[in-house]
């Protein structure tokens, strides 16, 4: 397939050289993303990058990652207003390791293919740059004048976007100019990809190859996306959405495309998926024609959820979301990790219950209307009781049982159900 006009339909192109297109239709090209080790996961916020190095690589061209350990210790001034923290090796290393681990789900590196992707860290090549080997090899090459002209580092000298910016974030292009000169050199590399707000530093490094060698190297930029109300994309309020299920569940991962609003679910289908075009024509009809159905919503959670984490984590994560409409089972309660109960009764109201008293066994009765308020009296739950409102870990009760230690969730919860949507999640202590 045509690797440009894939990302234009798919609404991910935002600058592109000239010349880019024309070399990608007459040879194969190895083209790279970086990606700063600030954290050993990658979150949703890196997969724009990853998805375009997907498309490179089913268009026939070969993807490099280029894990920013040199860079991620000094800090990218671009779209920043503050200076980043800087990592020492050990904690790079280690992120660079997980970092790793999640772009191989997601890149083919089967080294028989002539396009397999390849996973660089440009620490292993600057480590041993001096400080004037660099100025004379590198920093005589590009001019103060033309690194001054960049937005990123413009709104910091005139203190639009900060306080100014350290020597260490103004040497940033120089750096991320060497990589790009560096993967030219040996890895014969022609393009560069990344983010719009990462133009300037992508063409400092153009530059530099042109300056130091004569070649020829090109840039291409997508879109930075955000929340069709203006708000940063990948945000919530407890923080990033990871790839790693350790800092992010597979449900909870699973919610976050489910409840994309339907302004956004229309561009994140096209960005995030590898579903071809006609199939994502027919979904929008099918949205347009029954938006409450959420169809894109569903595509898009389940192509994502399957992708980087797995077929069954994303039945589970169906299955869980189901528990709340009135569709999960006792088994399918069972079967949740405490994580997961937690998440899948977030903001139900809660009340903490003595364990000794489980232990010795309670009747439902004087657990719902004494050991908490779930009921204001025994006869207001007794009566309910007899009408089949009562569910424990979703099992209607028709009769006042014993609750024993053999009721709990996960050795610690019970649920209990009033009525149709009245969630109350009690914790033994």
């Amino acid at each position: 397939m045509n690797f440009i006009e894939e990302l234009r339909w798919r609404g991910m192109i935002h600058d592109v050289m000239p010349g880019t297109e024309e070399l990608l239709k007459k040879e194969m090209v190895s083209a790279y993303v970086g990606i700063d080790p600030t954290a050993d996961s990658l979150h949703i916020g890196h997969l724009v990058g990853i998805m375009m190095l997907k498309h490179l690589q089913l268009s026939g061209h070969q993807p490099i990652v280029l894990i920013g350990g040199a860079t991620g210790m000094i800090g990218d001034p671009s779209g920043k207003s503050e200076e980043r923290n800087l990592l020492d090796e050990p904690t790079l290393r280690k992120n660079q390791e997980g970092i790793t681990r999640q772009i191989a789900r997601l890149l083919d590196f089967d080294k028989v293919k002539n396009n397999h992707a390849i996973a660089v860290n440009n620490y292993d090549w600057m480590k041993e740059f001096s400080f004037l080997s660099f100025i004379r090899d590198v920093g005589k090459h590009i001019t103060v004048n033309y690194m001054m002209a960049k937005d990123s580092v413009k709104k910091r000298l005139t203190g639009e976007a900060g306080d100014g910016m350290s020597f260490t974030e103004f040497t940033y292009q120089l750096v991320q100019g060497y990589d790009f000169l560096y993967l030219f050199q040996n890895h014969n590399c022609r393009l560069q990809m990344g983010g719009s707000d990462q133009w300037g530093n992508i063409t400092t490094g153009t530059e530099l190859i042109r300056r130091k060698t004569g070649g020829e190297a090109f840039a291409l930029t997508c879109p930075l996306i955000t929340k069709a109300d203006g708000s940063k994309f990948g945000k919530t309020e407890s923080g990033n959405i990871w790839l790693d299920p350790e800092k992010t569940s597979p449900y909870k991962f699973y919610q976050f495309w489910l409840n994309t609003s339907d302004a956004d679910a229309e561009k994140y289908i096209k960005i995030f998926t590898l579903l071809e075009k006609d199939e994502i024509e027919n979904l929008i009809t099918e949205y347009s024609q029954a938006p409450h159905l959420r169809i894109l919503q569903k595509a898009l959670a389940k192509d994502l959820t399957v992708r980087i984490h797995s077929e069954q984590d994303f039945n589970s994560a169906v299955e869980a979301s189901e528990i709340l409409f009135g569709k999960g089972t006792t088994e399918t309660l069972k079967n949740l990790s405490e994580e997961v109960l937690l998440s899948v009764f977030e903001g139900v109201p809660t009340f903490d219950i003595d364990f000794k008293q489980i232990e010795s066994g309670l009747n439902l009765v004087d657990l719902v209307a004494g050991a908490t308020q779930i009921f204001s009296s025994k006869g207001e739950a007794r009566r309910m009781l007899k009408d089949g409102g009562i569910q424990l870990n979703k099992e209607k009760m028709g009769d006042d049982i014993l609750i024993t230690t053999d009721s709990l969730l996960n050795k610690k919860y019970l649920l209990i159900q009033k009525g149709k949507k009245n969630y109350y999640l009690l914790v033994a202590k």
